[in-house]
């Protein structure tokens, strides 16, 4: 097996840009296939305009070691493709041709990802005119032939709330032999906005960025900040940080089993979770005035403190909201219509979680033990671990039952950390940022892992400021678990998975 030669770097820690490895295009592309043959996960896979042409950089996370590990290569307008050998650099070549005209030859289905012009004026991988109209999945799908093979087509406007997304189906009858989704219906050119930051509406796209995961955006971004200006959080607000970002996964768990709940026609749970997960939202609203956590978690600390009473009252109504879903959830797992209709639904087994790098609940629900709180800890999760939990059925039951497992363990946590809450001071004000540094900050939302990078210029403004939401690991897990399906497994499927659009667009 390759041995892996990059040096090791670590999750909150800056290091100087000139302490990165520097390779050329070949030994990129090896040093990263190697790292991956050999256990590691590919987080990051992003351009920065360099010159004439544009510096990749990967990042990989070792979770075995706790370690990770950062390489970068300049590049004109191609390279050579690293999915062929590498599936999970798909969607991050497909992504780096879109930004900067930077073709990865070899790569077995390139085309565009969110549907924007490039970044970089002149230079298009499809060879597109600077001021050619580009329509939201105008573009090739894959298509398969044979008698009473059809095509269905969904969105991308569906019925409810849902944002907008296209999905293309070729099925024979109700059997689903392949899913392709198209997405970038909400691409808003986040990251664009960042550079040259902070200032002032900084921390406001932070925290819209996908608005179900704001605290753990927020927090992502903040621990990034402080370690380019070295500062120490209290370890007060480090507890008040973690309390939200728990908060935020046991509102969105909940809300997501009673999703599961109505969609097999189970509405009871579905009634109740929905009340529940606005009771975990109003834990939030209790600590700083907003369901969603906005203005909670602010660069050098937190922007809202809890009082004596106000800690109290937060650890009661957190004992009534859990035994309440205690209730409903255990509706689930004792109807054995709703078993029927979870088990053996959308599987990704667990080979198919390694490959393609999946996080979070989806790859926990295949058995793989992965959680940034375990693997890679910051903030309070260094001295507070909360067990990982899994299930190896990597069905739709199991992506339930590990919701259903982490929302204990995260009242568990907050239990203990509210009551042990230490004194000090909430914020600590943030320095300068260093210059020509970068950072990886991760972290483990509801969702999965959280990766933010962050690079800074000669003047400490961001100059690169990279998002990879767990969204964007997963939507091929998604298209994955509904081969060989009933196509009417989909929105089954596609709940188990409740991936961001906005987090994936950008």
């Amino acid at each position: 097996m390759p041995r892996p030669s990059l040096p090791a770097i670590f999750n909150g820690k800056a290091v100087a840009l000139d302490q990165v490895p520097r390779l050329n295009a070949a030994e990129f592309r090896d040093a990263v296939i190697a790292e991956v043959a050999a256990g590691a996960r590919l987080a990051a896979l992003f351009g920065q305009p360099s010159g004439a042409g544009v510096r990749l950089i990967a990042v990989l996370a070792r979770g075995r070691t706790g370690t990770l590990a950062a390489a970068t290569t300049e590049v004109g307008d191609s390279f050579q493709a690293l999915t062929p050998d590498c599936p999970q650099a798909h969607g991050f070549e497909r992504e780096i041709a879109e930004q900067w005209g930077v073709r990865p030859h070899g790569h077995p289905w390139l085309k565009p990802l969110r549907f924007h012009a490039s970044y970089r004026p002149g230079h298009d991988a499809w060879g597109r005119a600077g001021d050619e109209h580009i329509s939201p999945s105008v573009t090739d799908f894959f298509r398969m032939e044979g008698a009473e093979v059809h095509e269905v087509a969904v969105g991308p406007v569906h019925a409810g709330v849902i944002e907008p997304g296209h999905f293309r189906f070729q099925c024979h009858g109700e059997q689903v032999f392949h899913l392709e989704i198209a997405l970038g219906y909400q691409h808003r050119g986040v990251e664009r906005a960042l550079v040259g930051g902070p200032h002032l509406r900084t921390m406001q796209h932070l925290e819209v960025l996908a608005g179900d995961t704001s605290v753990g955006h927020a927090t992502a971004y903040c621990e990034a900040l402080e370690a380019l200006a070295q500062c120490a959080v209290s370890a007060r607000a480090q507890v008040l940080r973690g309390v939200a970002l728990e908060l935020e996964r046991l509102a969105n768990h909940a809300g997501d089993l009673g999703a599961l709940a109505g969609d097999v026609g189970h509405l009871p749970p579905a009634a109740y979770c929905g009340r529940i997960r606005g009771d975990f939202l109003n834990l939030t609203a209790l600590v700083c005035g907003n369901r969603f956590g906005r203005g909670l978690v602010r660069p050098g600390g937190a922007g809202f403190d809890v009082e004596a009473g106000r800690v109290v009252q937060l650890l009661e109504r957190l004992e009534q909201a859990l035994a309440d879903a205690t209730v409903a959830v255990n509706l689930l797992w004792e109807t054995p219509s709703v078993q029927a209709r979870f088990e053996g639904t959308g599987v990704v087994a667990r080979a198919e979680c390694e490959a393609l790098g999946l996080v979070g609940v989806a790859a926990r629900a295949g058995g793989l033990e992965r959680d940034v709180r375990h693997e890679f800890p910051a903030g309070i999760f260094r001295f507070a671990q909360i067990p990982i939990s899994t299930w190896q059925s990597g069905d739709v039951l199991a992506r339930a039952y590990v919701r259903w497992l982490e929302m204990q363990r995260s009242v568990a946590f907050i239990r203990e950390q509210l009551a042990t809450l230490p004194d000090g001071l909430i914020r600590a004000p943030l320095g300068a940022l260093a210059a020509n540094q970068l950072v990886v900050s991760l972290l483990e939302g509801w969702r999965g892992e959280i990766c933010h990078v962050a690079i800074t210029d000669d003047n400490g403004r961001l100059a690169r400021y990279k998002v990879v939401d767990p969204s964007f690991h997963n939507w091929a897990g998604l298209a994955l678990a509904l081969r060989q399906q009933q196509i009417s497994d989909f929105p089954l499927c596609n709940k188990s998975f409740n991936l961001s659009y906005c987090g994936h667009d950008l």
